[in-house]
């Protein structure tokens, strides 16, 4: 199934209609370009990437991946909020867009005041690692291992302000530990700091890690997410050991610079749409660690409202200091 404009229209019956339909169907006339605030190689990275290749089938137009790490997320989304609001500039991040407003003083962009969500594009739990040198076999071998630690049992993660990041702060409070966080650029770097042994456990979402769990280079001690994984059944869920709520998720979601005409807005979610559910791509990403969604304008506009004061109380809980 090829993503196609027929394909984009029929998903959005009235999108033929009407003068703001005309215009969006005129969109678009040149390159876009899509904003990932973090390095190559990372799931949001992946994620974008794959809807590049939608989106310039579905457009007949170029679209190019632009990835501006630093910050902790924060110089690549700030760039897109300060972008043209027509459409040719666009947004594709993570969880860390709703949790820095709440890590930085400054993060230089407000989540909601500064930006169009256009539709959330997939979520995943994240996942608790340790090397197979390590030795640590469960979630109680790693408590039992960072309680007589000196100093903290070191643990890499994928950026300050990250789910995972977060994630490891919730188990320290939850088991009463302590952990060196070792923050990287992103999670293939985390990934690869976990391969070279540099750091004996560590927390990213579960894309990355999935392939070196397959291989047995890891082994995954728990998922984060409510339920189960369906392409890794044996490993239990936090909430299946005993750590009630203990539920996070590393969430990828498609944004425009506010002011964008809201049917150009309800054109790329259709597109975005159209691409996700082309079976192939839909197939190759759940493989990869992916749950799809949808839900549209709305939908994302939901979990940003949920998670914004969601991450904020962990923060606050977890003694967190801002920073910048």
């Amino acid at each position: 199934m090829r993503v196609t404009r027929r394909l984009i229209l029929r998903l959005v019956p009235g999108l033929a209609a009407g003068p703001a339909a005309a215009r969006a169907e005129a969109y678009p006339g040149r390159a876009i370009r899509l904003i990932v605030p973090f390095a190559p190689g990372g799931p949001t990275d992946v994620m974008a990437r794959v809807l590049a290749a939608g989106f310039g089938g579905a457009f007949g137009q170029p679209v190019v991946v632009e990835n501006r790490g630093g910050g902790g997320g924060n110089i690549g989304v700030a760039a897109a909020a300060r972008a043209a609001p027509d459409g040719y500039t666009l947004l594709v991040t993570s969880t860390g867009f709703v949790v820095n407003p709440s890590l930085f003083r400054n993060p230089g962009y407000d989540p909601v005041r500064d930006f169009a969500p256009i539709t959330e594009l997939g979520a995943s739990p994240n996942v608790i690692l340790a090397t197979a040198q390590s030795g640590i076999g469960s979630v109680a071998d790693l408590v039992a291992r960072a309680r007589v630690q000196p100093g903290g049992l070191d643990l890499a993660n994928p950026g300050t302000g990250s789910t995972p990041h977060l994630t490891a702060e919730l188990l320290q409070l939850a088991a009463g530990i302590r952990f060196v966080q070792v923050p990287h650029a992103s999670a293939a770097l985390a990934v690869q700091s976990l391969l070279a042994n540099t750091t004996p456990v560590g927390i990213t979402a579960l894309p990355p890690a999935q392939p070196h769990i397959r291989s047995g280079a890891f082994r995954a001690l728990a998922i984060t997410g409510a339920e189960r994984w369906p392409d890794l059944p044996e490993v239990p869920t936090m909430l299946e050991l005993g750590y009630p709520g203990f539920v996070s998720e590393t969430f990828q979601g498609l944004l425009a610079p506010a002011g964008t005409p809201p049917a150009i807005i309800r054109r790329l979610e259709a597109a975005a749409r159209a691409v996700l559910a082309e079976p192939t791509t839909a197939g190759r990403l759940r493989a990869a660690g992916f749950g799809l969604r949808g839900g549209g304008p709305e939908g994302l506009a939901d979990r940003i409202a949920r998670e914004v004061p969601y991450w904020r109380d962990l923060i606050r809980r977890a003694g967190i200091p801002q920073e910048g």
